[in-house]
């Protein structure tokens, strides 16, 4: 069976794992490419924001003991795992998105002034109408050397974000693997790697959810049967 591999750091790559055996989906591994790891943060004065933005579970499960001091502010969270995750670190959520962060903030007041807890590297919005104050909480790491990069030929790789898709042709072109061998399955336009005309197939998913990518991957695996 062509294994379909899940290219995003832990925890995400388990929680997508389990996701795809809940699924149904045979045949799934993880390959991180990133660890995510905690930042050194101070948390701003809340009455200056209206609600956070939260774009990834990362900024709730790294954010620390200085969330405690925004718990009184609401919640704007894309992704169901987003929610959880902030929930989870005993903060309040007003509203998920499963749309991305465009479809989101059409459904937030243009006059909101939003503190967007985020990693490092972030995708910023595109012609928000509303006050964005980014404020990294994380850091995702590229792995240098990861373990099982050989598994990339002949498999589908599952592609979660902009940096990984840049990080997965970056590899498959150190490592001397023929891209050509490889399917891509990737969350969104933006997260296709470059060069993606030399790949066997390159696919986005019909809309930027967990579950939705999953189930292209299996597609791009059985069709190919």
């Amino acid at each position: 069976m062509r294994p379909i591999l899940l290219l995003r750091p832990e925890p995400g790559a388990s929680l997508s794992a389990n996701r795809a055996a809940d699924m149904g989906i045979e045949g799934v591994e993880t390959l991180p490419l990133f660890k995510v790891r905690p930042i050194e943060w101070t948390p701003p004065d809340p009455k200056r924001f209206d609600a956070i933005l939260m774009t990834s579970a990362n900024a709730a499960r790294h954010g620390g003991e200085g969330l405690k001091a925004l718990r009184d502010l609401p919640v704007h969270a894309v992704g169901e795992a987003t929610a959880a995750a902030a929930k989870a670190a005993g903060l309040m959520v007003d509203e998920v998105g499963n749309g991305g962060i465009d479809a989101l903030l059409d459904r937030i007041p243009a006059d909101a002034r939003l503190l967007h807890l985020a990693g490092q590297h972030r995708r910023a919005p595109a012609d928000a109408p509303q006050t964005i104050v980014p404020l990294a909480v994380y850091s995702s790491v590229a792995r240098e050397d990861p373990l099982g990069l050989e598994r990339l030929a002949g498999a589908i790789a599952v592609v979660h974000s902009p940096r990984a898709g840049k990080r997965l042709a970056e590899l498959v072109a150190r490592e001397g693997i023929d891209p050509a061998t490889i399917a891509v399955a990737a969350i969104s336009e933006d997260a296709c790697p470059p060069g993606r005309m030399d790949f066997e197939e390159v696919a986005v998913a019909a809309r930027p959810r967990d579950r939705e990518l999953l189930q292209l991957a299996a597609h791009l695996r059985d069709k190919g049967r």
